[in-house]
Parts: C-alpha cells; sequence; structure tokens
C-alpha cells in the first residue's frame, strides 16, 4: 500500500557496478547516502544506521516492532532520525543480469492504520505510527512529492555517474 507520504525509487545497476557489492548490506549505503543528501535540502536531517548499530537498535525495540511490514524493523543503512525513528526503507533484488536498488521515502505521515487493517493487523498501527518519522515532522512543514523526487532523482543521477 502506498500513497502521497511515500516516495519511492528503483535503479536498476549492472553487476559491476560500483554500487554493487559482494555483501548484500553493503550495497545499500549508497543509496542510503543519496537519500541522506536529499532529505537534507529539505532541512529532513537524517543519518544512515551503519550495520553495527542495527542489532542493538532492534533488540532495544527502538525500530523492530513487526516483521511483516517493511518499515516495522530496521536494517543496515536504512535511513533514520535523530530519535532512531525509521524515514527510508530499502530493499534489493539480484539476478544475474544486475541488481535492483529499492527505497521508500516517508515524506509524509503515513496512513498506518489502513494499512494495519487491510493486513489483519491493527493491533500494530500505533507501533508503526510511533517508530516511524516523515519529512514533514521534522521540516515543519508540507514537502510535494514531486519536488523530493526531482531532488533525489537529480541527486542519484549525480551520485551514479561518480560510481
Amino acid at each position: 500500500m502506498t500513497g502521497p507520504w511515500l516516495v519511492s525509487a528503483s535503479v536498476v545497476l549492472p553487476p559491476a557496478h560500483p554500487w554493487v557489492c559482494d555483501s548484500l548490506i553493503d550495497s545499500y549505503r549508497h543509496l542510503a547516502q543519496v537519500h541522506v543528501a536529499a532529505l537534507s535540502e529539505f532541512g529532513v536531517a537524517g543519518r544512515a544506521v551503519p550495520p553495527r548499530e542495527v542489532p542493538r537498535a532492534n533488540a532495544a525495540g527502538a525500530t523492530r516492532i513487526t516483521d511483516w511490514a517493511c518499515f516495522g524493523t530496521l536494517s543496515a543503512w536504512e535511513v533514520v532520525d535523530a530519535g532512531g525513528r525509521k524515514l527510508v526503507g530499502l530493499a534489493q533484488r539480484r539476478r544475474t543480469a544486475g541488481v535492483l536498488l529499492v527505497a521508500g521515502t516517508l515524506i509524509g505521515p503515513a496512513d498506518w492504520w489502513l494499512l494495519c487493517d487491510v493486513m489483519g493487523r491493527p493491533q500494530d498501527a500505533s507501533m508503526l505510527r510511533t517508530h516511524t518519522a516523515c519529512g514533514r515532522e521534522i521540516a515543519g512543514g508540507p514537502i510535494e512529492p514531486e519536488r523530493f523526487a526531482s531532488v533525489l532523482m537529480h541527486s542519484m543521477t549525480r551520485a551514479l555517474a561518480i560510481g
């Protein structure tokens, strides 16, 4: 489920691209950094969580609240706010021909209640709301999806060209 609160980005890379690492986790780092940079242009401070911090954050319950929703747990290099709430979720799919990297950025408040109801998990809605953040909250005002997508695409294009 998606809505005007989420801007997604997908990039397909050849297997030999510098962003594609032997480690699945390490392949997220560059994509996360591009998102941190794009968010900062809107006054949204975020940071990509290094792998060594993830087990502690999830064990403490700061972000790991449910395994069925991608925003219900924290993985390496995903982007969080200063309080550790998830802003950007990452995913990837690998094939012989290349790697698909995908990111979803919460620029507005997500309708967790609707998603949880549809998934038959209404009890998880308040936890998802508590453990996620959105750009609008941090920036103190709306972030237009089209504008964020444009800034993100420009940042991504520049970063991919550098390699």
